[in-house]
């Protein structure tokens, strides 16, 4: 089970953590990923861990802003999003056990893993 928090409402420019902890399995063992989905609109692969090899993947709209990080010790799963923006708001989901290869899409029908979303909303 994956358990996402962290959302909340906040200014243009802002940052957030979102965390996603992992109970019933060991998170180490798969490759994560985070998902959004903003109002109307499909869900969308925002960043992906290879925990294979360790290489990370960050869609163009959030490279540079957003960072994707594990912590082993908590069975837990970071996204630490910087310098947010309008655009970024949707409900963000947190994912476990699929693909993340370099320059290859990756979706959410592709993970064997998922949690519950947290909401995200970017507004002065």
């Amino acid at each position: 089970q994956l358990q996402a928090s962290g959302g909340g409402l906040v200014q243009p420019g802002g940052s957030l953590r979102l965390s996603c902890a992992a109970s019933g399995f060991t998170l180490n063992y798969y490759t994560i990923a985070w998902f959004r989905q903003a109002p109307g609109k499909e869900r969308e692969g925002v960043s992906c861990f290879n925990s294979r090899d360790g290489s990370t993947y960050y869609t163009d709209s959030v490279k540079g802003r957003f960072t994707i990080s594990r912590d082993n010790t908590k069975n837990t799963m970071y996204l630490e999003m910087n310098s947010l923006k309008p655009e970024d708001t949707a409900v963000y989901y947190c994912a476990a056990a699929g693909p993340c290869e370099k320059d290859s899409p990756f979706y959410w029908s592709d993970y064997a893993k998922g949690g519950q979303g947290t909401q995200v909303t970017v507004s002065s």
